[in-house]
């Protein structure tokens, strides 16, 4: 019996590495954002000041886990086994559930989800402890902290409110003072803000960061506490002078102070997440080891965890240990790079390719700002607002290579952070480094102007996405933890085994799908290179590959799909026509977002060379547009036809149609092939054979209504679903045929205008 439980407690150490893995992954946003974003340094140098304070935070942290010993339960009124059910539990949903929003490039909390977790399984546990209490004694309160649940959830509604309104109202006073030129407005201010930005920083570190660091002995901590005002103003002069000399060394402060923040952040987060990733692992160590050395024979379910309600003491090696894999996983995860990205493509300065769609709400908070926006404008008297703009001039911002935003963001982002988790921490509130970061980011871009009409509600909707995602980590984390908790208590070892198994299966089968997502992504990085790039030959020449690779995937995508349509109504396949008609929704979500990829890259050309190109850049992109319109106008009715089990097509017609289609789909290829390759040697002669084929199947179209209005066929609604076949392959070959000429004629050199205005009014 004790070998089979050393086995469940060596497979919790296992989950916990994977849970540091996936859990720096997450929580790499909350210190590496801004510093990846404004581009202070290169990303290795990012990655060095943030390992060495996540290392130096983990080795300092004591080790009080008393979160996952008692915080969520009360132990003394659970047994042996019933603890070891919770805690297996939360440790195979929480690495599935923090995997699964990595995978999504979705930011969420290591603390909600632990929490919740914890409650969802003590939850059920209670719950069936007192129905079979059979004194009726035992009360939920007896056996579990709800005024957890409840501050944490508090903890929620505050920080994204309080964060939210204090980042954009001080980024736009910094942005006043300093502007988007901030070099030239730096004077005698930089000192100030750096006295302030360092002070602050330092003063996190040590409240925040070091105050359960096991040199720091109760007197230090209370001298700190009794000389606080002393130390800070002390620290404001000093730093103010060394901030204001170091600007005259021709040093950039900003980068001191986003490094120095990076670092902060990274310290406060090892030293006090740690919890989240091994404190339950080290609680059921604990529990194991309390009955190896104590049960005297008693049984899993009669010896109760009263040791659970002291203190953690963890041993310095499984700090060392841990703070060794976090390491690690912050320089090695990819997912790491990508939960980044998302926080920072939500912050950036300029328009780029938008990760997330339009939603209601964001449409009506957008429209609400856009009111008031008016509203202000005229009550604020004109001068003030041409200072004001003045001071916003987007075409004198300071950007390195690359970079989503500037440096003044990114130091006021991290100060205010640092700032915002020691208020929260002196008033008892369990804030999250997650919450907070990303919630000041989004304010701090909001104040700079970032969210221009034509991204706001793209980035009002990721940001509502972030923040949903936290709330449905709690409920999932709850609800998950609590079913596989109540199955465990009933199904005892055989149970245990069963979700060891999913979790690891998971895990390995997620891995799996994120490495095919992300080769697929990394093939479009022709898009990052066109919007980085400052030559603009090389941008033009980016442009046309990405058109071209465009154009080739949706003539190859509609040469595909039409066959899968029309032979899912020949054959009543109602599964391929399904199919068809979601693979054309998607194919129409894509091509919004290479669109305004496209159109970004088209900005950056020179005007003469963008108007030359757009009259058939729009061509071609309208006419992908209505491939898909016609394939959704083919597929519709078919799907119809076949879901309602009417009558199948006549043999004949299916005779008379299987050449024609087989022509049309050669015909696509050639012109993919042309496309694909840049070779338009054929093009005049797949054009005139594709005109031939529009004259066949008008003759076909004839021949069809000559038969519906003879009343020769067996079924009229076939019939009917026929001749707009017909009629939606003859707009599709006109559709192709305009979508090669606007590629021929992109790629090449200039085609003069009346060449132009014949492709567009060509008859199809």
């Amino acid at each position: 019996m004790e070998t089979v439980y050393l086995g469940i407690v060596i497979f919790l150490f296992m989950l916990a590495v994977f849970d540091l893995l996936v859990g720096v992954s997450n929580d790499a946003v909350n210190f590496m954002n801004s510093a990846v974003g404004a581009k202070v340094a290169k990303f290795r140098t990012i990655i060095i000041v943030a390992a060495i304070g996540v290392f130096a935070g983990a080795v300092l942290s004591n080790g009080m886990m008393d979160i996952a010993r008692h915080g969520i339960f009360h132990p003394v009124n659970f047994s042996f086994y019933e603890i070891m059910c919770i805690l297996l539990a939360v440790m195979v949903t929480d690495v599935v559930l923090l995997d699964v929003f990595n995978t999504l490039g979705l930011p969420t909390s290591t603390t909600v989800s632990m929490v919740f977790e914890l409650l969802g399984g003590t939850f059920i546990l209670a719950i069936l402890k007192i129905v079979g209490d059979e004194t009726g004694l035992l009360t939920l309160g007896d056996m579990m902290n709800t005024e957890k649940a409840l501050s944490v959830i508090m903890g929620i509604f505050l920080s994204v409110a309080v964060a939210f309104i204090v980042g954009t109202i001080v980024q736009y006073i910094s942005r006043l003072i300093f502007s988007f030129n901030y070099k030239k407005n730096l004077s005698w201010t930089i000192g100030i803000f750096g006295g302030i930005a360092v002070t602050s920083l330092g003063y996190f570190i040590i409240i925040k960061g070091l105050k359960s660091a096991s040199f720091m002995t109760p007197e230090a901590l209370q001298w700190i506490q009794d000389n606080t005002m002393a130390l800070v103003g002390g620290c404001f002069v000093v730093f103010t002078i060394l901030m204001q000399v170091l600007h005259w060394c021709k040093v950039n402060v900003f980068k001191i102070i986003v490094l120095l923040g990076t670092f902060s952040l990274a310290l406060a987060f090892a030293g006090n997440d740690l919890v989240n990733f091994i404190g339950v692992p080290l609680a059921g160590f604990s529990a194991y080891t309390d009955y190896v050395a104590n049960s005297n024979g008693a049984g899993i379910h009669d010896f109760m965890m009263s040791s659970l309600m002291s203190s953690a003491k963890t041993p310095p090696i499984f700090l060392i240990a841990s703070g060794i894999v976090m390491v690690y996983a912050l320089a090695t995860s990819k997912k790491a790079k990508n939960v980044i990205k998302t926080s920072v493509d939500l912050a950036r300065q300029e328009e780029g390719d938008e990760m997330f769609g339009s939603s209601a709400l964001a449409r009506v908070i957008v429209r609400r700002a856009t009111n008031i926006n008016d509203f202000l404008v005229r009550v604020i008297p004109v001068n003030v607002r041409r200072w004001i703009d003045s001071r916003f001039n987007k075409d004198e911002v300071i950007l390195a290579d690359g970079a989503a935003f500037d440096m003044v963001r990114a130091s006021v982002n991290l100060v205010l952070s640092g700032l915002l988790i020691i208020i929260g921490t002196t008033m008892k509130l369990p804030l999250s480094t997650t919450y907070v970061t990303f919630i000041v980011a989004m304010g701090s871009s909001l104040a700079d102007r970032a969210w221009s009409r034509e991204s706001a509600v793209y980035r009002i909707t990721g940001m509502l996405s972030v923040i949903g995602g936290w709330f449905i980590t709690a409920f999932v984390a709850f609800t998950i933890c609590a079913l596989v908790t109540f199955i465990m208590f009933y199904t005892s070892f055989f149970g245990m085994f069963v979700f060891i198994v999913i979790a690891v299966v998971l895990l390995v089968r997620s891995n799996i799908k994120y490495g095919k997502k992300e080769k697929i992504e990394s093939q479009d990085d022709v898009f990052k290179r066109m919007m980085s790039s400052k030559d603009k030959g090389e941008t033009l020449a980016l442009l046309r590959q990405h058109v071209q690779e465009t154009l080739t995937d949706y003539v190859g995508f509609c040469e595909k799909t039409y066959v899968q349509v029309t032979d899912g109504f020949i054959n009543e396949d109602l599964r391929s026509l399904r199919k068809a008609m979601s693979a054309t929704d998607d194919q129409k979500k894509m091509l919004k977002k290479r669109r305004r990829k496209e159109i970004l890259g088209l900005r950056r050309l020179p005007i003469t060379v963008a108007m030359e190109k757009n009259t058939w850049f729009h061509l071609g992109s309208n006419s992908c547009e209505q491939m898909l319109y016609c394939l959704k106008r083919i597929c519709e009715p078919c799907k119809e036809h076949v879901d309602n089990n009417f009558n199948p097509i006549s043999p004949d017609c299916v005779k008379e149609f299987l050449p024609v289609r087989d022509e049309l789909c050669k015909l696509m290829e050639r012109a993919k092939v042309a496309i694909s390759q840049d070779n338009y040697e054929d093009a005049d002669d797949i054009l005139k054979k594709g005109d031939d084929l529009k004259n066949r199947i008008s003759a076909l179209r004839k021949q069809q209504m000559n038969r519906m209005q003879e009343g020769d066929n067996a079924s009229l609604k076939a019939s009917m679903v026929y001749l707009n076949i017909l009629q939606e392959s003859q707009e599709l070959v006109s559709i192709w045929r305009h979508l090669l000429r606007a590629s021929r004629f992109f790629q090449g050199d200039y085609v003069p205008q009346e060449v132009s205005m014949i492709a567009l009014t060509e008859e199809r």
